[in-house]
């Protein structure tokens, strides 16, 4: 249940739009969808053995801190403030905008509008210290679900009516479509979060058996749940109108219940939205607090207030880099899909690494404890690397402008490792 309600998120209400579009097919649509399953296991199986042999609060930042040392640490929690958890904050704000922007128009920007608020609120929400708690965030977590269901209701009313698809469908070229890298991209950050999951395999009781359990059986889960999702979005609206749809789970449910269901199907996914931005924020900026920790001239981002349990100036300047990400966003006209384009180079790349961390400490440090182990290693985590390195290739292939601007705020990171190694690193 963890895993499912760290995995299900907004990404499963957007994307499948892109996807489609750059999918052409059906048969390629579900491949897709099929194989970010794939990869998702299989890199959760490789993080479930870094997590059991190196348990730490700062999860990545610790495994690639001893795999490739200080440096290569910093750089991801450079990556991780300034372009990944700063972006996802940014592309889930823009998610709720569009959805609320639905119900309740600000006009053309108001998109733009919801994820400027949706950011800025959080943000001050957190430095209070005001923690919903884990049955609220379950609460949450079980509307992103119960969507989905009623997403899959409304495919399984259009085939009792009898209704045809929205729009008519377009024939595309026979053969694998040019853009599936782009569709694949897209569907594995709908199953993003996955390496928050494996972290937990040190907490297991049986860290072996019962975390490759955990594992299988959630991400089986998600995928049954985002295939009969994508069945019905596709049985309602049709390639050619989910590729066109902004909001396409309350469309198809407005198209079979009624405009009152779309309406309310927006609200709840809005509603819901509000705890990935909440969980962002938390897991972004004690990273940051972890990588201060270890460099004497990023003591001002260490700190830590006792009285409310947060790192404030963490949780400050993520937001601070949110805002203006949202803006970034905005002035490219297509928030969402900038957003995701900014953080996916930068985030697969980290990945790699991470996936290859398996082999470099197996033969770095081949004593190191291992409650759990990667099977068919090495192929599995190679596999895995590879995997991310298509997705890599395939986010910046067509040179878009979003990535663009991710790998060149990750190249100031170096000019900023510069500075920092000038105060030395502390030792462990």
């Amino acid at each position: 249940m963890v895993a499912v309600a760290m995995v299900v998120g907004a990404g499963i209400f957007k994307s499948p739009s892109t996807i489609a579009g750059a999918a052409e097919t059906p048969f390629w649509f579900y491949s897709a969808w099929i194989a970010g399953g794939l990869v998702t296991l299989a890199g959760a199986l490789c993080f479930a053995e870094l997590s059991s042999m190196l348990p730490s609060a700062g999860g990545d930042y610790h495994f690639l801190k001893v795999a490739y040392g200080h440096d290569t640490a910093f750089l991801f929690a450079w990556a991780r403030f300034a372009v990944i958890n700063s972006g996802s904050l940014a592309f889930l704000g823009f998610t709720l905008g569009d959805y609320t922007n639905a119900v309740w128009s600000l006009g053309d920007n108001g998109s733009s509008w919801y994820a400027l608020i949706t950011v800025v609120s959080m943000t001050v929400f957190n430095l209070k210290g005001l923690y919903t708690g884990a049955r609220a965030d379950y609460a949450m977590t079980g509307l992103e679900v119960v969507g989905l269901m009623l997403v899959f209701a409304a495919g399984v009313a259009l085939v009792i009516a009898g209704a045809p698809p929205k729009t008519p469908e377009v024939v595309s070229a026979p053969g694998i479509p040019g853009t599936i890298g782009v569709a694949l991209l897209f569907v594995l950050f709908a199953f993003s979060g996955w390496s928050e999951v494996s972290t937990l395999s040190a907490e297991v009781r049986d860290a072996r058996r019962g975390m490759l359990r955990a594992l299988v059986a959630s991400v089986a889960t998600i995928t049954v749940l985002y295939l009969l999702a994508n069945w019905a979005l596709l049985r309602g609206l049709g390639m050619q109108g989910l590729a066109a749809s902004a909001t396409p789970a309350s469309d198809v449910i407005a198209y079979a219940f009624g405009g009152w269901a779309g309406i309310l199907t927006a609200l709840a996914i809005a509603l819901a939205t509000l705890t990935s931005v909440n969980a962002t924020i938390i897991v972004g900026a004690r990273t940051t607090y972890a990588a201060a920790a270890d460099w004497p001239r990023l003591s001002g981002l260490g700190g830590w207030n006792t009285e409310r349990g947060i790192p404030v100036a963490g949780i400050v300047s993520q937001g601070v880099m949110g805002v203006a990400l949202v803006g970034f966003g905005a002035w490219t006209r297509d928030g969402f899909v900038t957003m995701v384009d900014y953080t996916s180079p930068v985030f697969w790349g980290f990945l790699m690494l991470s996936g290859f961390a398996v082999i470099v400490l197996r033969v770095k440090h081949p004593d190191l404890p291992r409650p759990y182990k990667v099977p068919w290693y090495p192929w599995l985590p190679l596999v895995f690397c590879a995997s991310c390195g298509f997705v890599l290739w395939s986010s910046i292939k067509y040179v878009k402008l979003g990535a663009l601007a991710g790998l060149a705020v990750l190249g100031a990171g170096f000019l900023v490792l510069l500075w920092v190694r000038r105060g030395g690193a502390r030792p462990g």
